[in-house]
């Protein structure tokens, strides 16, 4: 009982906290070196994600895949005992894992081929130890260590304002005469009631 109460105490303080834009979750590990005054050049090692992947409009098909990714690390997993984190964001189900969120939340695709969504895992686990999800639509991958171009704004993150964004990141990669090898790829590390201007999304793109 204890427990659970510490658990809930913890959410609502970390509920408070993001909504001045206080991040308390892990993010995978980069090295950095600045490109322009709005965009940076990030070196990222191997990582391990749960993606799905979601068709229709972009922000719907972004609440759909965060919903399902949460459910799997809330507790929807084939594992029995429960794993202590050290930052939970959730209270696990009877009978399953909890795992602890990590930023940002990734998303790429288009409304034709389906948009895909991924939670980066953090980084004490591994293929072998992390539990296989209830959901057949979600699964885990492998992330390959690459080096990506990354621009950062605040504020509005509708599909408008993400595209414009986008092409802004594109049109100075271009400048610079260095070629994407990937597509363009939207991340978020603010929950939607964080105050907007101090959320942190970013645009990035594999180069």
């Amino acid at each position: 009982m204890f427990q659970k109460v510490t658990k809930v105490v913890g959410q609502v303080a970390e509920s408070a906290l993001s909504i001045a834009g206080i991040r308390t979750v892990e993010e995978p590990h980069y090295i950095k070196r600045s490109l322009t005054e709005a965009v940076e050049i990030r070196e990222y090692g191997p990582r391990i994600a749960a993606e799905t992947t979601v068709s229709g409009e972009k922000q719907g098909a972004l609440n759909t895949g965060f919903r399902r990714l949460a459910g799997y690390i809330f507790g929807g997993n084939h594992r029995e005992a429960e794993i202590a984190m050290t930052a939970p964001v959730g209270q696990a189900r009877s009978g399953g894992d909890d795992i602890a969120m990590t930023a940002p939340v990734a998303q790429t695709g288009s409304a034709e081929q389906g948009w895909t969504v991924r939670f980066f895992m953090p980084s004490k686990w591994s293929m072998e130890t992390l539990p296989t999800p209830d959901d057949d639509t979600v699964r885990l991958v492998h992330v390959p260590a690459e080096t990506v171009a990354v621009l950062r704004f605040t504020g509005d993150r509708s599909a408008q304002a993400v595209a414009a964004r986008t092409e802004e990141l594109m049109n100075t990669l271009r400048d610079k005469g260095i070629e994407p090898t990937g597509e363009p790829t939207s991340w978020f590390y603010d929950p939607p009631w964080t105050l907007p201007f101090l959320r942190r999304n970013e645009v990035t793109v594999a180069i």
